[in-house]
């Protein structure tokens, strides 16, 4: 029997000052939905959560006896606007209302482009990313919804990531937001449910849900009504769990929906507490009844995981009750696969250890890349970034299992030939199969096929001094991510301690991005940014050249050698190109010849 912690009753008056922070429109809203509807609404699960651990989440989450969908329903028609979204899993009736609806009522000013009413005054809106303005401003009101930080239609389609603070789309406080501060996202979420599984009371509907610190709810009408006393509905003791930080399954909560396996992870990443151990015996037990969840719902739940700061330590847990690999089943191919002498680890902690070093090198770049540290965080600060930087440290060696081989003529020397192309390839699949977009796919999938560039530089580098020649090349190749690349280099190298790993091999790679970024500004940057020195026009008009393949070879060449400073001006491209095409004909009579 779970021992009781605490016997003095909690001071729940927060719970009312809470709730004071949403706008009055949608309070005084939810009061006539509860009139008309003649039931009681009971505010539970993670918005009480939250609540008590002292924040502030831009949603509320309400349970009723019956008819959530027609209180969905009853509350937009009270406010006069929001949309309807069906929830629940089946056998359950659950739904949302998301409002846009705040105005210069609710203490922003949409009206006046770049300002904010506070206090009855309007000040400048500070135009940061957690403070621009959002709700139902966009570009008819002088400001332009596509700028990342901004709302309107703005999501991860267009190129922004809504978990992102200051973004549009879901943000809300959960994310380290307080929508309803002046200049914040508007949008609010609330979700009603009805009692499941035909329960005939509050705290048996509570009894159904997935963890005990989600198990807890109020009174509506109490938290409105001062003259009554608070009472917390608590019938497995989540409060007690909340203070200890753990997360302990509610009865028979993975047979009714094995996505709270891994929403259990994802809250330990958001929330930084811990599965207690008869829950994590239950986890592991069920583990294989993930496979029957939507792709969607998963794929949801793990970018979470990646947003947090403890992504690495909450990934490893996963793996070690087996849920992990239901997931990305290729990642358990690595775990007791001997890698060379540079590693220390197995191919699958290896990659562990590199997503782990990724998190300590997104929270402080100047640790190590001092030289370049303010392009990096420039480079970080996109929306999303971080995630799939995240998941390209992680999944940066998949291919390595599918193409390990024991050389004889090495010395029976284990080899990965060839392993980032295969990786490539792999991550392609995992993404389609994990319905990320193809963006995000095809730059993380882009990074682990370049991610052993680095270090094939670094060995040039030690024998002869770096040419421009060679950075052109890469940055052509890394394009936009090319920070990112030296930073999942960095990753793997530290996450690599064999005894046969070179020296200073970290050293080496802040100084050779370092010398690129520099080769890049002072030669690169000017001749691919502005107008090439000679077009394909200019090589039919000037050396009669039919249009075809040839073009683009020459054009590529000229560029080179314009980085390289043997060229300058069109007159020097003329002269370049001629030779250029002397030397192609002396190379086919040649060959003609034997």
């Amino acid at each position: 029997m779970k021992e009781e912690r605490n016997n003095s009753p909690p001071d729940l008056t927060m719970l009312r000052e809470r709730l004071a922070r949403y706008p009055k429109r949608l309070i005084t809203a939810l009061s006539r939905v509860a009139e008309r509807q003649g039931m009681d609404l009971f505010v539970i699960g993670g918005t009480v959560r939250d609540w008590l651990l002292g924040r502030i989440p831009g949603d509320l989450d309400i349970t009723v006896a019956y008819d959530a969908e027609a209180c969905c329903r009853a509350l937009i028609a009270e406010l006069g606007g929001g949309a309807f979204v069906p929830l629940g899993c089946p056998g359950e009736e659950a739904g949302r209302v998301v409002w846009r609806g705040l105005t210069a009522k609710d203490g922003l000013n949409p009206r006046k482009p770049g300002t904010m009413a506070k206090d009855g005054q309007v000040s400048r809106a500070p135009w940061t990313a957690q403070e621009r303005l959002a709700g139902a401003v966009t570009a008819k009101d002088g400001l332009n919804p596509w700028e990342p930080g901004m709302a309107g239609a703005v999501t991860a389609k267009d190129g922004l990531n809504p978990w992102e603070p200051g973004m549009a789309g879901a943000v809300t406080a959960k994310d380290g937001l307080n929508p309803w501060e002046p200049g914040m996202a508007g949008a609010v979420t609330v979700d009603f449910s009805s009692f499941r599984q035909r329960a005939q009371t509050i705290e048996a509907d509570l009894g159904l849900r997935d963890y005990t610190v989600n198990a807890m709810g109020v009174s509506f009408a109490a938290l409105l009504d001062r003259a009554v006393t608070l009472h917390l509905l608590d019938p497995l003791h989540g409060l007690d769990d909340l203070e200890e930080k753990i997360l302990r399954a509610c009865p028979q909560a993975f047979l009714a929906d094995p996505l709270r396996m891994l929403r259990g992870y994802r809250l330990c990443a958001t929330l930084d507490f811990r599965i207690e151990e008869a829950t994590r015996v239950e986890i592991e037990r069920h583990v294989d009844l993930i496979r029957t969840v939507s792709v969607e719902r998963i794929s949801h739940e793990l970018d979470l995981i990646m947003v947090s700061d403890r992504a690495h330590a909450v990934l490893g847990e996963m793996a070690q009750v087996g849920l992990l690999w239901q997931i990305i089943p290729a990642l358990a191919r690595g775990v007791g696969m001997e890698q060379p002498g540079f590693h220390h680890l197995d191919v699958f902690h290896h990659s562990l250890a590199a997503l782990g070093f990724m998190e300590e090198i997104l929270a402080d770049p100047d640790r190590f890349y001092p030289e370049c540290a303010a392009r990096i965080r420039e480079y970080i600060g996109q929306p999303g970034m971080k995630v799939w930087l995240k998941w390209a440290a992680l999944l940066h060696d998949l291919g390595k299992p599918v193409t390990v081989a024991v050389r004889e003529d090495k010395d029976g020397r284990v080899t990965f030939y060839n392993h980032d192309q295969v990786g490539k390839e792999l991550v392609m699949k995992l993404g389609r199969e994990l319905r990320w977009s193809n963006d995000n796919r095809e730059r993380v999938a882009a990074l682990i096929g370049m991610h052993m560039q680095p270090f094939h530089l670094c060995n040039v580098r030690r024998e002869q001094p770096l040419s421009r020649k060679a950075c052109l090349k890469l940055s052509k190749k890394a394009g936009d991510d090319l920070i990112g690349l030296f930073l999942l280099a960095m990753a793997d190298s530290l996450a690599g301690q064999g005894e046969k790993k070179p020296p200073m091999m970290e050293a080496e790679l802040s100084g050779l991005l370092g010398e690129v970024l520099a080769i890049y500004e002072q030669y690169i940057q000017p001749a691919i940014k502005g107008p090439r020195l000679l077009n394909g026009q200019d090589l039919i008009t000037s050396f009669s050249l039919p249009p075809g393949p040839l073009f683009a070879k020459i054009l590529d060449a000229l560029q080179e050698a314009q980085v390289e400073g043997e060229v300058a001006s069109k007159e020097d491209a003329h002269i370049w190109v001629r030779r250029y095409l002397e030397q192609e004909q002396k190379g086919r009579n040649n060959e003609s010849l034997e």
